[in-house]
């Protein structure tokens, strides 16, 4: 019997051996892959059909999310309101998203429904009409939400910095306005439709209890779509023409009480041999609760609620950025101590018990990405999507466990050069 009166061993979450269960990997007959993960106890399963039709690959700016937006809102035999009636029939939810590289139809259902509900998301796929009501609503709609965003200092400060950082022709700087809503043209989202659905590149990914012939039912609808195998990935992502001011002040409410504060910098892909690293460092200066952006800032200063440092998750270039909001008198103290906490690592060597707590919370963070298989299949997709391998998975846990002091103070000396780093307040 347990004797409860003896507390369990506590285990270091570093100590702990990862495994990424393995990837079934299927071709279809027109090229196209699917990558099935069998996992979980639930009855549930999760199919992504990822597309490269994200903004890279549109002429006319919004038009790859509002066609993916709008994919949905009607085909050539059923109404918007009978699509969303059908899949809440059968308790489903399909959901889309569009990002810079590629955009994404997602079916999230009960396994022994997907065999009836692949032939509707391939009607949607297929023969989406864009009704013209449907995209006048979808206008209107988007240009009301836009400017009340646009009152928002943090909204404001999250455009600019990717316009400075990347260029506002450059997929990843440019950004939405009232009049392009208003110039948006139905003509264009069927032109965007037969380019980059029908006649262009996706990825299938399935997970969770899967049903048994699910493989044939995708390959019935699926398989013989006219897909390139040749595409040119990401054609102009590269193309960055940054801003050559590095400081900037904005003042977006004349009575505001806030500000936005948004430090940023280039920053290779994940491709370099810097990454795994540096992903380490970005975690004890500002990536979890506990670090030093948090600890000085929030803790001692009070300055603000909460900052935080990231890796944009970016596929062809991307940017390391910090964000938060501060009181607006308190702002430009906020930006130096970021600076002050830079130097630090840039000087002094971080302790083995700090390192410890940041090695323990990434391990922590990544078992909790491997329960279940739809987090599972998002650590894959965001490999296969990033042209790597599981081997990449692997190298970065050795990183973390094995990165010393002396290597994070390199990389901080590195990377932490005040000159290099945009700065950005907007109140």
């Amino acid at each position: 019997m347990l004797n409860r009166t003896i507390p369990p061993l506590i285990k270091q979450a570093s100590s702990f051996e990862l495994i990424l269960p393995p990837l079934h990997r299927v071709v279809l007959s027109n090229g196209v892959e699917i990558c099935l993960l069998s996992a979980g106890t639930q009855d549930v399963v999760q199919i992504e059909w990822v597309f490269y039709a994200g903004n890279a690959y549109e002429t006319n700016n919004l038009v790859a999310v509002a066609t993916n937006y709008l994919i949905k809102n009607g085909t050539a035999k059923h109404t918007a309101y009978e699509i969303n009636e059908f899949f809440d029939f059968y308790g489903a939810f399909l959901q889309r998203d569009c990002y810079n590289e590629t955009a994404t139809v997602t079916l999230n259902c009960l396994n022994k429904h997907a065999e009836i509900l692949i032939p509707k998301v391939f009607e949607i796929l297929n023969e989406s009409i864009f009704f013209e009501d449907e995209l006048g609503i979808y206008k209107q709609n988007m240009q009301q939400h836009l400017a009340v965003s646009l009152k928002k200092c943090d909204f404001v400060a999250n455009r600019l910095i990717d316009t400075y950082v990347y260029g506002e022709r450059n997929p990843y700087g440019k950004y939405s306005t009232i009049k392009d809503y208003q110039q948006l043209q139905r003509e264009w989202l069927i032109d965007f439709h037969r380019q980059h659905y029908l006649n262009g590149r996706c990825t299938i990914f399935v997970s969770g209890k899967l049903p048994n012939g699910i493989e044939k039912v995708i390959e019935k609808y699926f398989g013989q779509w006219p897909q390139s195998k040749t595409r040119e990935t990401y054609p102009t992502i590269t193309n960055i023409q940054a801003a050559q001011q590095k400081k900037y002040r904005i003042v977006n409410d004349e009575q505001g009480v806030q500000g936005a504060i948004r430090i940023a910098t280039h920053f290779p892909n994940r491709h370099h041999p810097d990454f795994a690293k540096v992903m380490v460092l970005n975690t004890l200066f500002g990536g979890f609760f506990g670090s030093r952006l948090m600890n000085n800032i929030r803790e001692d200063k009070g300055y603000t609620y909460g900052i935080h440092s990231y890796i944009q998750n970016h596929i062809a270039h991307t940017a390391w950025v910090i964000a938060t909001e501060a009181g607006r008198e308190v702002c430009e103290a906020t930006i130096k101590e970021v600076y002050h906490e830079m130097n630090i690592l840039c000087t002094e060597f971080v302790d083995e018990e700090e390192l410890t707590v940041v090695r323990n919370f990434m391990i922590g963070s990544i078992l909790g990405d491997l329960d279940g298989p739809f987090q599972i299949m998002s650590r894959w997709k965001n490999i296969i999507l990033n042209g790597l391998t599981e081997e990449y998975f692997y190298r970065s846990i050795d990183v973390i466990k094995t990165i010393t002091a002396t290597e994070l103070q390199v990389l901080a000396q590195k990377y932490f050069e005040k000159e290099k780093w945009y700065e950005l307040v907007v109140v």
